[in-house]
This record gives structure tokens, sequence and C-alpha cells, in this order.
């Protein structure tokens, strides 16, 4: 569905990334990880078109991204962003409505209020987003992306989800809640792609994990296949990590999926 094939981009005389090739694939959950300056918000705005490539290609469906409109695009991707400052007093559901018009919904009030009650703001309409906390504006963020994508496949053809550290300013609950969400997108034919920085959240829930470091995708591959403690420690300087509880004095919780018994 969405290739980047040896995709370079440059700043100055340093390579932000360099000759990643990797595909996102409908009906399933990429997560980017790695360490802070790896690459990987380069890499999400490279593939959702936000980017210019200074070598290689990306592709849509077999067709370069350049050879798209920005309606075309907006038809096939939505992005989610770090953060989002907004100058002008937007209410919640104003916000969510530019995703409901960009993909040109009918009632586009109506597609706004079912997306925030996806993400658990029913009763925000109204609020200013700026008097939002940090939490409830990316929720609201997210509102907008579901909006704008409330179906992973539209006339046959599967669309994708951008989320750039989307639990970043989330409570443990709201992190899974927000996951649970882009894997409900992965698993009825949408692609999604997640930047995350809680490498056990990434293990629970990605089928396909592209591990980043220093511009280069260094190993991808299944959770299982790539997490182990050859690979933490070249990546984050860390020894004996994987699989081994700190200390038996310290509480340790692994935040998981509340439908894991059924996985």
């Amino acid at each position: 569905m969405i290739r980047a094939q040896n995709v370079t981009v440059r700043r100055g005389d340093r390579n932000l990334i360099e000759d990643i090739s990797l595909s996102l694939e409908p009906g399933k959950f990429t997560v980017v990880i790695g360490p802070n300056g790896a690459g990987k918000s380069t890499l999400l705005k490279t593939l959702s078109g936000e980017m210019k490539p200074d070598g290689g290609d990306v592709y849509y469906n077999d067709r370069r991204i350049p050879t798209l409109s920005a309606l075309e695009l907006a038809a096939e991707r939505a992005v989610l962003p770090q953060s989002t400052a907004l100058s002008f007093p937007f209410t919640a559901l104003e916000v969510v409505r530019m995703g409901a018009v960009a993909q040109g919904s009918h009632d586009p009030n109506l597609a706004a209020r079912k997306a925030l009650a996806r993400v658990d703001l029913l009763g925000f309409e109204g609020r200013s987003y700026n008097a939002l906390s940090g939490g409830e504006q990316q929720r609201v963020q997210l509102a907008r992306v579901l909006a704008q994508m409330p179906d992973p496949v539209a006339n046959g053809r599967p669309r994708a989800i951008f989320l750039d550290e989307p639990t970043a300013s989330l409570d443990i609950g709201h992190q899974i809640s927000v996951l649970e969400i882009a894997r409900d997108f992965a698993r009825r034919g949408g692609a999604v792609l997640a930047i995350l920085h809680d490498l056990n959240l990434a293990a629970e829930f990605a089928d396909h994990l592209a591990i980043l470091h220093h511009g280069r995708l260094i190993r991808e591959g299944s959770p299982t296949a790539t997490i182990d403690d050859e690979t933490i420690a070249h990546v984050y300087g860390l020894s004996g990590t994987v699989g081994r509880v700190p200390s038996a004095a310290i509480p340790y919780v692994l935040p998981q999926s509340r439908f894991s018994a059924s996985r």
C-alpha cells in the first residue's frame, strides 16, 4: 500500500534518515521505535507526505507522492502529529470537524461527534481546545484523524493513519484505549504507523516493529524477533533488560490490552 524505497532526508551535511526502505501493509500495525534523534518523526513525515525526501521515493498504491494532489493525499491518509498549537479559539468539535470536512462527510458535525465519542470525549464538543489539558488535546486530535478516516477501507482501497507519539500525554488507561483504536483500524483492513517510546506497549500492540538508530533502519520484524538484549544494548546502551523484572522490591506495571487474553 505505502512503500518507501531508499529514502534519505538531509539537513545541511547531516542525514536525518538514510537509505530507508519500508512498507506499510493493510491489516498491519507498524510501530517505529528508537532513541531520541534516531529519525522516527522524520520518517513518519516523509511517509505521510509532509516532508519531501532528498533521495528515494515514497509510493501510495504505486503512485509517487508528488503525483498526488493535496485532496487525493488527504483521502489516502490522516496524520496525528506530536503536538498541535492553535492560535484561534476553536472548540473541540470544530477541530474534529476539520477532519470530517477533509474526507467529504455529508454531516461533518455528526461525524465529529462520533469520533469524539470513540476517544471518550463525548460532551466536550463546546469546550475551547486551548483550555483542554495536553492529554485531552491529544485525544481531540486523534478524533480529528478518525473523522478524516472513519473507515479503514473506502471503495476497495485501504487507507492509513500515522500517529507520532500518540500516548505521550496520556494516562495509562487512555494509552491502552488509543492503541486499541489504532489496532482496530488495522484489523479492519487499514495500515497504521505509530511512533512509540514505551517498548512494552510497542511489544504488546505491534504486528511489525521497525527499529531506527542514527537515521538508519537497523532491524524490522515481529516484536519477538526484534526485541532482544543485543538490540536494546546496541540502540539504547542498556544491557540485560529484556524479560527481566528490575527488582523484587520494585512494582513492575506492564500495560496490556483489555483483549490480550483473547489473542
